[in-house]
């Protein structure tokens, strides 16, 4: 489990490396993801026990967010002066994903065609 958690804390490394160096506007541990991405894709030699690792880290997600909520309590004052607007950007950019996530899966699906695809309800009877 160590040489594992090793390998996933290296590829989080080279990703904060590379976007530091290049001066990208993405967060370091995306770049480190598809590091790793690109070594299982290359089925570099990882430790077996990478996947087991991983699905560990997964289940204690939960306290990766403890951090952002104990800033939220420690500017409560500055969230009290613009949480209405906060809130107002938080539905309407979630208004926004959710549209267009729905109009590209409507896209997509006409463009493959998948509603001619589907049973016909009439004939199954």
């Amino acid at each position: 489990m160590l040489a594992a958690l090793a390998s996933l804390l290296l590829c989080q490394l080279a990703g904060e490396a590379i976007v530091r160096a290049a001066t990208l506007p993405v967060p370091g541990p995306v770049v480190g993801m598809m590091l790793l991405f690109l070594l299982m894709l290359l089925r570099a030699p990882l430790p077996k026990e990478t996947g087991d690792t991983a699905e560990e880290l997964l289940k204690h997600l939960s306290l990766l967010f403890v951090p952002a909520g104990v800033g939220v309590v420690q500017n409560i004052s500055l969230l009290g002066d613009t949480g209405l607007r906060l809130l107002a950007v938080v539905v309407l950019g979630t208004v926004i994903a959710l549209t267009v996530t729905a109009l590209t899966f409507a896209g997509v699906a006409r463009l493959m065609r998948i509603d001619d695809a589907a049973p016909n309800d009439d004939a199954m009877r």
